[in-house]
């Protein structure tokens, strides 16, 4: 039996040999191919001929002579008879050949192509460069995870070559990467009967019961793949004749029985019969119980089974119920069955990597985990920053964290602030390394080198890229600085940073300079911070009173009254200049403004005018309608009909004359123009000249969706959208196709689909969301059919009262949003910070500002209302946007001190601009003519002077009554 076992494990050695013949015999036609495959093995047999007798053995077992006979005949007749089979041969080898060198090029420029990898793969297995398709699948193994079919393919090449000792043992190092990459049953399976075929060998039975352990602790709880794993176990050990394997069956079948599995009943109903003693008592309630446990995973499993892949919100559920029963084997296994689904979700991996870092905490497990998440998603910064803590959390060896660093920044991040986040956490890892009790080591000077080096690289590496370092705050400069100062006591050289960081446009910032003077204060001297805050007052603009007053605070504490006078002379002028621009601004925005309303008057006058005059067209041809209907019908006598038809007459060239009128007057897009009318025949002549173009139709497959973007938001302008916009999309991977998506006059409509070949490019591409082309944000963003999905939600601001939400208008266009942090932060708890923009990426001097609750909204109402932010000055009021889709009545707008249409329900605090009741609690009453509170009805308007002198409206039936009276 144990022969039996041994020959049946040892399968996969020789199935790979009889696949060639039988592929050799499927295509014996083509005698071309057969003579090629019999000068291989040839080839092969000479070489290999050389290590010993055991070679004949197995080519005896492997070919029969008579086959081999055969293809040697039927070589020779085709070498004597060359025909046109023979030359497509070289035809398609030599095509073979150049696109082997072809993508060998590409991977000398881009290793990190996936794609090329693989084809790579392929076209030298076919042509059977053994040695070079070795090399090519190593490097591809050292730079990207291999998928299962990757890994059983190159398994089964190397099994089908496997002669001797030294062989077996490469294959089982194979193995053992492939184990490593993703969770994988079946290579664990064949994992345990190749290593069943080594069992004569000196320790493969300890060999072959190692593999078979380890698989049962990697896969065993699987509830759907894990029986194969049990079931060869057990007949491993019924296969060897010893005295003991009974109580090894016997423990194993127990094992098996406490673990809810598939198919339970079937290896209980095995064990009954298998075993001769009755089964013992605390098996059968370990059965019980797993059987009970069956059932509370059950509808997670089926839910797996009845979706599709990826699956990810179904494994999303899955996690969470394991996460809560917290047994760690459970939870190890869920994640990373959903990772050989989801391996491209960088979220996952930073789950998986998290709860190991802080739960199981094993530092080969948790290497292992953060070494495989980088692997598959290296452009995603947070993993490799994550992975650097890890490793010096574990004490990794420092020669090992900077070659790890290394392989970060050759990564390819996607913004340039991935480079900054990157370079910080390296930093902060190297600051960790120093004993700065010393004056100077070796760690020191390296971490002053890496900060050196982190510069140089974001001002050549990065802006080249970006056209940005990422870093407009110098936030390495900055903690460089304070290294300096606070732990090196160097302030000369904090000092030099500091002035290179404000010579890098950052002058202008108050918190810039205070962050300086703070510096000062702690580790310099009030020289120097004197001589700080006396550039700044010069320098500031976005908060000179801020500035000037601790300027002022600080004299006043220590110094002179030289000194004194000296800083009320230079904040009292730096003041009056301030506020003098910011009146000139305030005049120019008011004119502005102005002249902004002034147009909008004048094209929604323009707009009445032209649909008034549409109307009278209107009336016009329907009334020519309708007298043709009566003189068609014959409604009337003879005698009346010329009369009518001279009406007729005289009708249609009125209607003809009152359309030149309009256009005349109207001009484009009801503008005034003085433009001659366009001919009817150039007319005549457009409209076919329109429909001439060719205007291709494109239809969608929503079955891609998962491969495909839609990109949105781009220039109606744009000439050749899919040619501009492919090499934007190449760089996440192959585009097969960009559709651009045109109007019926074959006008660009500012939308397209773009479909790559792999999923992993198309979730890559949505990092392109919001990148500037053309002088727009193009919008990136999963392709979803709302049809076949409704509960896909398109996000939507809230346009409710929120009371802990401000809202702030008159922003300056400059004004950034970690500008106005600064600014709100003072007040409270800033949660989120939203500047309005246009579609064009252009501020629209607005945003909103969220706290953490409604009394620091409140309380920052109060103080920053009428702020002047770079000599604009903002008004700050509660959130409480207007209702949309409710027309205000034009007579109620243009009435002088008529009623405003309510923007919606007030309130509890008022229903002033800011929102905010000024009047306190204690002295509030009900009002019977103010509006009523959230909880109330808003009460009706009152009635204006225009409204009551009115004439009403009457109808049809008003005009009976009055008739019937007289």
């Amino acid at each position: 039996m144990a022969t039996a076992a041994a020959a049946s494990a040892s399968e996969p050695e020789t199935d790979p040999k009889a696949g060639p013949e039988a592929e050799g015999e499927e295509d014996e036609a083509k005698a071309d191919r057969t003579r090629r495959k019999v000068l291989t093995r040839a080839v092969a047999t000479a070489a290999c001929k050389a290590m010993g007798p055991a070679w004949d053995e197995q080519r005896e077992e492997g070919v029969s002579e008579s086959d081999g006979d055969e293809e040697f005949a039927m070589a020779s007749s085709a070498e004597s008879s060359p025909g046109e089979d023979e030359w497509e041969y070289d035809e398609e080898e030599e095509k073979n050949q150049l696109e082997i060198e072809r993508l060998e090029e590409q991977l000398s420029i881009n290793v990190y192509d996936y794609n090329c990898h693989v084809d790579l793969i392929r076209l030298l297995r076919l042509e059977g460069e053994l040695t070079k398709v070795r090399v090519a699948r190593q490097k591809m193994s050292e730079i990207f995870p291999l998928t299962e079919e990757l890994w059983l393919e190159w398994l089964h090449d190397e099994i089908s070559m496997a002669l001797d000792s030294l062989d077996r043992e490469h294959v089982y190092d194979l193995f053992e990467k492939a184990v490593k990459d993703y969770i994988c049953p079946n290579i664990w399976l064949e994992y345990g009967q190749y290593s069943v075929g080594g069992i004569g060998q000196k320790g493969g039975l300890e060999k072959v019961r190692s593999v078979f352990e380890r698989a049962l602790s990697s896969v065993g709880l699987h509830m759907t793949k894990g029986l194969a794993i049990w079931e060869a176990y057990r007949e491993f050990e019924n296969a060897i004749v010893e005295a003991a394997r009974l109580e090894k069956v016997h423990s194993l079948f127990r094992r098996q029985l406490a673990i809810p599995l598939y198919d339970m009943e079937a290896t209980f109903a095995e064990y009954e019969e298998w075993s001769e003693d009755p089964i013992p008592e605390s098996v059968i309630q370990s059965y019980h119980k797993a059987l009970q446990q069956l059932e509370k995973y059950k509808p997670y499993e089926e839910a797996l089974l009845e979706a599709e892949a990826p699956r990810l919100a179904e494994y999303q559920a899955y996690i969470d119920f394991e996460m809560k029963i917290g047994d760690p084997a459970r939870i190890q296994l869920i994640f990373e069955r959903a990772l050989v689904e989801n391996c491209l979700v960088p979220d996952l991996w930073i789950r998986y990597s998290q709860y190991l870092d802080r739960q199981l905490k094993v530092k080969d497990l948790v290497l292992s985990v953060h070494n495989r998440a980088v692997r598959n998603c290296p452009w995603t910064v947070a993993l490799w920053s994550r992975y650097l803590l890890a490793m010096e959390r574990h004490g990794v060896d420092h020669h090992v964290i900077v070659v790890t660093f290394e392989k970060a920044l050759s990564a390819g991040f996607i913004q340039a602030t991935d480079y900054v986040e990157i370079w910080q956490a390296y930093l902060d890892y190297l600051r960790r390394r120093v004993d700065f009790k010393q004056d100077s080591s070796k760690e020191l000077e390296e971490l002053r080198s890496a900060f050196t080096r982190a510069l140089e690289y974001l001002k050549q590496e990065v802006e080249e890229r970006f056209n940005e370092s990422g870093d407009p705050s110098c936030m390495i400069m900055q903690n460089w600085a304070r290294i300096e100062a606070r732990l090196c006591n160097n302030m000369q050289k904090a000092r030099e940073l500091w002035d290179s960081i404000m010579t890098k446009g950052n002058a202008k910032y108050a918190n810039m300079w205070l962050e300086y003077y703070n510096l000062e204060r702690a580790h310099g001297d009030t020289q120097h911070c004197r001589k700080a805050l006396h550039r700044a007052v010069q320098c500031t603009s976005d908060y000179p009173e801020h500035v000037c007053e601790v300027l002022l605070t600080m004299e006043r504490t220590e110094g002179t009254l030289e000194d004194w006078d000296i800083a009320v002379q230079k904040t009292e002028t730096r003041l009056a200049r301030v506020n003098e621009q910011r009146m000139k601004a305030a005049e120019k925005e008011a004119t502005l403004a102005q002249q902004e309303e002034e147009k909008a008057e004048h094209r929604k006058r323009a707009r009445a005018e032209k649909k008034a005059l549409k109307k009278k067209v209107a009336r016009g041809a329907d009334k020519r309608k309708a007298d043709d209907a009566e003189k068609e019908w014959g409604g009337g006598d003879e005698e009346e009909q010329p009369s009518k038809r001279r009406k007729l007459e005289n009708s249609v060239p009125a209607a003809a004359e009152e359309a030149p009128d309009l256009e005349e007057e109207m001009g484009l897009f009801g503008k005034s123009a003085s433009a001659d009318v366009t001919p009817p025949s150039k007319q005549k002549e457009r409209a076919a000249a329109a429909l001439k173009r060719d205007v291709p139709k494109v239809p969608h497959d929503s079955s891609k969706d998962s491969v495909t973007v839609f990109v949105s938001n781009l220039p109606y302008s744009m000439e050749e959208p899919d040619v501009k916009l492919r090499p934007l999309f190449e760089a996440c991977g192959e585009v097969v196709e960009v559709r651009p998506i045109f109007s019926n006059r074959g006008d660009f409509r500012g939308y397209c689909y773009v479909e790559f070949k792999e999923e992993k490019s198309a979730l890559q591409a949505l990092q392109l969301d919001r990148k500037n082309v053309g002088g727009r944000p193009m919008f990136v963003s999963p392709c979803v059919d709302k049809s076949k999905n409704p509960d896909f939600k398109v996000f939507r601001y809230s346009t409710a009262l929120e009371k802990h939400k401000l809202f702030i208008s008159g922003l300056p266009f400059s004004c950034t949003k970690e500008e106005l942090e600064e600014i709100c932060k003072a007040h409270g708890t800033v949660k989120d910070i939203r500047l309005v923009t246009n579609r064009a990426g252009k501020p629209k001097g607005l945003a909103y500002v969220e706290y953490e609750n409604e009394s620091q909204a409140s309380q920052a109402v109060m103080k920053m209302d009428g702020m002047t932010i770079k000599e604009n000055v903002i008004k700050v009021a509660i959130s409480n946007p207007p209702q949309r889709k409710v027309p205000e009545k034009p007579e109620a707008r243009k009435a002088p001190g008529g009623p405003n249409v309510p923007r919606q329900i007030y309130g509890a605090r008022g229903k002033g601009r800011t929102q905010l009741s000024l009047l306190p609690r204690a002295l509030h009453r009900p009002s019977a003519t103010g509006a009523q509170a959230e909880n109330g009805p808003a009460l009706k308007p009152a009635v204006t002077t225009s409204e009551a002198t009115e004439a009403p409206k009457m109808s049809n039936a008003d005009f009976a009554k009055l008739l019937l009276r007289k």
